[in-house]
């Protein structure tokens, strides 16, 4: 199923999608092809079609945007039923105002240096497509949905399937 969105209802829909899912499973591709997932915490801000993530200058993640930018990121609301998986293009981006904009107390814990840290430094991850998936999430509603599918022979469809471009 396609959803005919503008760009700006597109970047709506998504930053609503993602907002209070911290974590994003950030898929890379490895020099020899195979692909790489870690977690990486989305970073607070106002979503414009870019997605911003801390990461250490020399990590493993900066080579592999370095030889191919095409990403990946999952995300995951399991008691909201809701999964996004977003595709795009990562670029490593050294912008002082833009980590001081994005800092918290908190990434101290990854950067013990603070927001100075030498070794930090931000990824980009400007969104070309997005897919979604959105269901209910009460638990009645779903087992009622099955229910009628098995009842009347029908597919059961828990939600919607959506695919959007930015």
């Amino acid at each position: 199923m396609s959803e005919n969105l503008t760009h700006e209802e597109s970047i709506q829909k998504l930053a609503e999608l993602i907002k209070d899912i911290d974590i994003a499973m950030l898929t890379t591709v490895e020099a020899d092809g195979s692909l790489r997932s870690r977690p990486m915490s989305t970073q607070t801000t106002d979503f414009d079609g870019t997605l911003w993530f801390f990461i250490e200058k020399g990590s493993a993640k900066v080579h592999e945007v370095a030889h191919d930018s095409h990403v990946n990121l999952g995300y995951s609301d399991r008691p909201n039923q809701v999964y996004v998986s977003v595709s795009g293009r990562a670029r490593v981006v050294e912008d002082r105002a833009k980590i001081e904009e994005l800092w918290s107390p908190a990434h101290k814990a990854w950067f013990p240096e603070g927001k100075d840290d030498p070794t930090l430094t931000l990824l980009a991850v400007e969104v070309d497509h997005a897919e979604y998936w959105d269901a209910p999430s009460s638990l009645v509603m779903n087992v009622l949905g099955f229910a009628k599918a098995m009842a009347t022979g029908e597919r059961y469809e828990p939600g919607e399937n959506v695919k959007v471009d930015l």
